[in-house]
């Protein structure tokens, strides 16, 4: 008996190349998946570390003229090494608040949680049509 293909009837060769275009599509979908969400994760990252140079200019530069200032000040009720002293620990303790705040910030960063999950959708998908 001879089975001929029929019109509708597609070859082995049609097959793969049909599969490797699925799979060309599902991998670049995946990835601009991935972008679009590292993305948004990238912007919660850029505005901690935007806090920390906030914490290093107030740490540097805020320090530099409080500390004259106010240390100038104190200086007419205390001696002087007190008056510098008590600044500046004022100072360090505003750097580490802004220190603090930035690093909760960075701590909100997440995975791209549905990056991953539909990735591994893929992976299973993929395994069991082997």
């Amino acid at each position: 008996m001879s089975h001929s293909a029929g019109a509708s009837e597609r070859t082995i060769g049609q097959l793969v190349a049909d599969a490797s275009r699925d799979l060309s599509a599902l991998v670049r979908a995946e990835i601009a998946l991935a972008k679009a969400e590292i993305t948004a994760e990238v912007k919660q990252g850029a505005i901690g570390a935007g806090l920390f140079v906030g914490a290093a200019v107030f740490g540097g530069i805020g320090g530099l003229f409080l500390l004259l200032a106010f240390a100038w000040l104190l200086t007419l009720w205390l001696p002087y090494w007190a008056a510098f002293l008590i600044v500046a620990v004022l100072l360090f303790l505003v750097a580490g608040v802004l220190a603090f705040i930035g690093k909760g910030r960075i701590s909100k960063v997440g995975k791209p949680e549905r990056t991953i999950a539909t990735s591994k959708q893929s992976i299973e998908a993929i395994k069991g049509h082997r």
